[in-house]
């Protein structure tokens, strides 16, 4: 059985639907679309405690992905990304988009 913090973390497939929609069916970052992009990029990842909310969720492409998770690229993409989820949602706050056990934290 998985723990509240693991499904809050995970991306449901209707978020993957909602956010395949909002950003056409093309990398947020780079635009391709095709083979090899999917709405599965946490802009905070969760080992962070990001969420699996659309608010969090981009469509990325494989190579993006891997640039974002794992270059020196990251500040750059993450910048890229949240002004995209900015631009997508009026009152958008990082803080929103982390795990809280508690209503206090």
């Amino acid at each position: 059985m998985k723990s509240k913090r693991t499904k809050a973390l995970d991306i449901t497939q209707k978020t993957k639907q909602i956010v395949w929609e909002r950003d056409g069916g093309a990398c947020v970052v780079c635009g391709k679309t095709g083979y090899g992009v999917m709405p599965n990029a946490h802009y905070l990842p969760r080992s962070k405690g990001g969420l699996g909310i659309e608010q969090n969720i981009v469509t990325l492409c494989t190579n993006c992905h891997r640039r974002y998770d794992q270059s020196t690229e990251r500040e750059e993409l993450k910048e890229i990304i949240k002004n995209y989820l900015k631009s997508k949602y009026e009152n958008w706050n990082e803080e929103d988009l982390i795990y809280k056990k508690y209503d206090w934290e």
